[in-house]
């Protein structure tokens, strides 16, 4: 059992950071620097990306930007996300982390580094009209819908399995308004409101659409290549995720919270307690990219020793 435990834990650490047994090289980084970032213990940020909701939340994202025609392009025309999801989803942790707990710098860099791998993704898509356009994913735009898609996700997976956010759900939109503006996106909404507002716009507007590759994305994303310790709980937390999905979405998506019979089954309360199981499992008490940035922190005088 004792080996069991420490395989599955290795596992569901390789998953998160690449390795099962050590750092990436990007977290002890985060203890450099000469300011103290955009963001602060305390802030609403910090609550959300310092909680389990986030693991929710990834996969709500996914799900959503797949229905943006010119995303879903980019992703599967210049990425390697079939044969390497691991990877893709380690940038992407390491992208989250360094604008939440890294000095100015980093999250700047970062994020340039993030624009430049962009740089080259550009093509064609066709609209549910048929119509041909092309797409960049460095285009305003489109950092748009990708930002819309993450800050929504986060949000609502928050207010249905995470705590308080310090200031609301509000401060959330707002702080994270500024990872937006470091991808490009102009004017970023401050309130969930006009988040949500310009989110569904797009789909008044008929900007998104449900193909076959939105299926086949959704299908990989409903069963990626990991570990058979990990698909257990991997089910359930997709099952939130899809809970926790605007019903027009879901239908979209082609997506239904699952039943038995004519009953839904508790996946709010199932997610809960994967959750709570993961959190053991990594170790209670902040992670080891929180711990980086408070060390930073309290060499500058932020934090009491």
């Amino acid at each position: 059992m004792r080996n069991f435990l420490r395989e599955w834990q290795g596992e569901l650490k390789r998953v998160f950071t690449g390795s099962a047994d050590a750092l990436p090289e990007w977290v002890p980084r985060l203890a450099e620097g000469n300011d103290a970032g955009y963001h602060l213990p305390g802030s609403a940020v910090w609550a959300v990306h310092g909680s389990m909701t986030p693991i929710v939340a990834g996969i709500r994202a996914l799900l959503m930007q797949s229905l943006h025609p010119a995303a879903l392009a980019g992703v599967h025309e210049h990425s390697d996300f079939r044969a390497d999801p691991l990877r893709r989803l380690a940038r992407t942790i390491q992208w989250i982390f360094t604008v939440t707990y890294g000095s100015t710098a980093a999250a700047e860099e970062a994020s340039a580094r993030v624009r430049r791998l962009h740089a080259p993704v550009q093509g064609i898509y066709s609209d549910r009209d048929g119509s041909v356009h092309s797409y960049s994913a460095n285009d305003p735009e489109l950092a748009r819908w990708v930002h819309l898609a993450f800050v929504d996700a986060f949000v609502t997976s928050h207010e249905i399995w995470g705590g308080s956010i310090p200031g609301g759900p509000d401060a959330y939109v707002r702080e994270w308004a500024q990872a937006g503006r470091l991808m490009g996106v102009l004017d970023p909404p401050l309130t969930v409101a006009e988040m949500r507002r310009q989110l569904d716009n797009y789909y008044r507007n008929g900007d998104l659409l449900a193909d076959s590759r939105v299926a086949e994305t959704v299908g990989f994303i409903r069963n990626p290549p990991l570990h058979p310790l990990l698909r257990p709980g991997y089910r359930i937390v997709f099952a939130g995720a899809v809970y926790s999905l605007e019903p027009h979405y879901r239908q979209m998506l082609g997506l239904k919270i699952p039943r038995l019979g004519p009953f839904p089954l508790p996946v709010r309360l199932a997610t809960k307690v994967t959750l709570g199981v993961v959190h053991f499992a990594l170790g209670r008490g902040p992670g080891p990219s929180e711990q980086a940035a408070r060390s930073r922190l309290r060499r500058l005088g932020y934090l009491d020793s």
